[in-house]
């Protein structure tokens, strides 16, 4: 089969538009703009993003365009058209506002999200497809026309700061003022500067059409994602939900993903990860960045940083000087709020609390009679009741749901946070990062801190990341596998984003080899067979995992080998433990850091089973996965099925 060819087939929008011509385009926008609109399109010259633009509007049929140039202007205009047409509404606090999704549209649709490929093209075996021509009917028979009687609502971010190598402007057209007003708390507008970066880029851009269409819980069937990957072009209708239609979230990362796959190898990747930095000694700063699945602790994680840079997204590339980049490519936290309390998470609390007046959106959480916000996991006592909800009812602590969705959300503008570091995170440098790290959901399995022996066990780490279910995918349920918390969004087969990875990390322009480790915070004391209920540890014991590895990357601890990687010495941790006033007995130590071999060979198993029945997968994985299960069951045959530390 063949790989992702760029501009390959027809380009729907283009088609369904008409627009050829830069005086067509340009006769379009003066017929459908004001004076003030038409002025801000006259500033950009990019040819094809302007015919690109054009044919959105010839297709979509809106009545009017506006163009958010992200002045203070525009910004508060969105702001305010938001909650004048129903979008949003006021919460108590100054400056925050709450939406409410469908009932039916409350996380991903992964059910009705497309990757449309060409006849011949492969993807990955987790992805949906539509070939081109069943993809093009579909979007003529939704979008054509979609909104008429409306006013089209056109703007230019950047997923990075402006000059990063690893950013791409992307152009988001909508009819959603709640899309604009989270977009611009999300992304730095760069429609003054969309010439300059798409002329870095060398004429990449990606482009979202999104229209809520004629939105109803009936209309929900028919509502669509769709991503173009041969002209980095997504389509968007019937829905509301950030993740379905703010697409320069998930929809252009999976482009970025592709880009750096099949045009970036060995130069830049793109990754379903935080970035934060850990105060060291001597007051140095050791970045890291981390892969975790939704709903499995990476934004507790990325606050725990010192020098907090971002919690979702990473682009990264190797520098000129052999150093590992990485810039996050959001300015702001489209966060899930379940669990989110002042024992875990202090920096965001005081924004949601008022403490630190912030801008926020809600969405799909409860709202009481005093319109204060609720949410599980808040530690605080819920209401009485509430009168706005999620579910479109009316909520008691006697409902059938929760006080709030399970993927209920707030959107955050990162500089409102403690412990941002903005100056590092908006540089065009990016940050250097010494330490890269995978987690999931684990209750029985992994160490809760773990480093590879080589990069080649470090990309085995990443690709075996496993975790629950999380309420982020509508209907979504059980126990999965989740490659580097990547691969719902790695459009091409795993097999190429893997080579991808292996040649990233192997390659010699990296003048120092990252360290790469695993995390699992969620061991339970039944799966060490202990007494206890519950988690092996606590929210607040990240920082002594991430406190550990600032060390070793910095060469300052050593640690004892084991067939899955080089694991801590307890006198280390215990001091790290004193760091946050909280006692680490060494009979805990023993229980965390044991190896379970039965169930560590059971995992590899599994992975061995699940990659085996994928086509032309690298031998370096299966090579690893045999190294440490032979190791593993050596370690067994002496000491039995539980190897304890002593026996290391």
């Amino acid at each position: 089969m063949a790989r992702l060819e760029l501009k390959k087939g027809v380009d729907i929008v283009a088609d369904l538009g008409g627009v050829k011509t830069l005086d067509e385009a340009k006769a379009i926008f003066a017929d459908k703009c004001d004076a003030a609109n038409l002025a801000k399109v006259g500033t950009i010259k990019t040819e094809d993003a302007l015919i690109k633009i054009a044919n959105a509007v010839a297709m979509m049929q809106p009545d009017s365009v506006w163009f958010n140039s992200g002045s203070e202007e525009d910004c508060q205009y969105a702001r305010d058209m938001a909650i004048e047409n129903g979008e949003e509404f006021k919460m108590k606090l100054p400056n925050q506002t709450c939406h409410f999704d469908l009932p039916e549209d409350q996380g991903r649709m992964v059910s009705q999200t497309f990757y449309i490929v060409n006849e011949d093209e492969d993807i990955s075996v987790l992805a949906k497809k539509m070939v081109r021509s069943e993809a093009y009917e579909d979007i003529k028979g939704k979008m054509v026309g979609i909104m008429k009687g409306r006013t089209m609502l056109v703007s230019i971010w950047n997923r990075g700061p402006a000059g990063a190598k690893a950013a791409v402007p992307a152009i988001m057209i909508t009819d959603s003022f709640y899309v604009v007003h989270s977009g611009n708390i999300l992304y730095p507008n760069v429609f003054s500067s969309f010439d300059s970066e798409v002329s870095r880029t060398g004429g990449i851009f990606f482009c979202n059409c999104h229209s809520t269409g004629d939105l109803c819980s009936e209309n929900i069937p028919n509502a669509r994602i769709f991503m173009d990957r041969s002209w980095f072009t997504c389509y968007s209708c019937m829905c509301t939900y950030a993740g379905n239609t703010l697409l320069l979230k998930k929809g252009n990362h999976r482009f970025t993903v592709d880009l750096c796959t099949y045009y970036r190898q060995e130069s830049m990747l793109s990754e379903h990860m935080f970035i934060t930095g850990m105060t060291g000694p001597g007051g140095r700063v050791t970045f890291m960045a981390g892969a975790a699945p939704s709903g499995c602790g990476k934004t507790t994680t990325a606050m725990v940083g010192t020098n907090f840079i971002g919690d979702d997204l990473a682009q990264i590339w190797i520098e000129n000087d052999g150093t590992i980049r990485g810039v996050n490519p959001e300015i702001g936290i489209f966060g899930i709020i379940k669990d989110v309390n002042w024992e875990g998470d202090p920096y965001l609390m005081k924004c949601i609390s008022g403490q630190k007046p912030s801008e926020l959106i809600w969405s799909n959480i409860g709202v009481d009679a005093d319109l204060n916000p609720h949410w599980e996991g808040s530690g605080e006592e819920l209401p009485a009741k509430c009168i706005k909800h999620y579910s479109a009812q009316e909520w008691t602590p006697a409902s059938d749901e929760p006080v709030s969705n399970p993927n209920a959300r707030f959107t955050l503008s990162c500089e409102q946070i403690e412990n941002y570091d903005q100056a590092s995170a908006t540089s065009s440098a990016g940050v250097d990062l010494k330490v890269i790290t995978y987690s999931g959901r684990d209750a029985d399995t992994m160490v809760p801190v773990w480093v590879a022996r080589t990069p080649d066990e470090g990309v085995a780490i990443g690709a075996s990341i496993v975790s629950k279910a999380t309420a982020t995918e509508v209907g979504a349920t059980g126990v999965n596998r989740q490659p580097w918390a990547n691969a719902p969004f790695t459009p091409g087969p795993l097999s190429d984003y893997m080579d991808a990875q292996f040649k990233f990390f192997n390659s010699d322009k990296i003048k120092n080899k990252p360290v790469m480790a695993g995390l699992n915070y969620f061991l339970t004391h039944e799966a060490r067979g202990s007494n206890g209920k519950g988690l092996l540890g606590e929210k607040k014991d990240v920082k002594v995992w991430l406190g550990w590895l600032e060390l070793y990357a910095n060469n300052d601890v050593e640690a004892i080998e084991t067939p899955i990687g080089f694991i801590p010495k307890y006198e280390d941790l215990k001091k790290l433990f004193d760091g946050i006033d909280k006692e680490y007995p060494k009979s805990l130590y023993d229980m965390q850091f044991a190896l379970y071999v039965d169930n560590i060979v059971k995992r590899l198993d599994l992975q061995t089973e699940a990659y085996s029945k994928e086509k032309d997968l690298p031998p370096q994985l299966f090579k690893v996965y045999e190294k440490q299960k032979a190791e593993l069951l050596a370690l067994k045959e002496k000491f039995g099925a539980v190897v304890a530390v002593e026996n290391l």
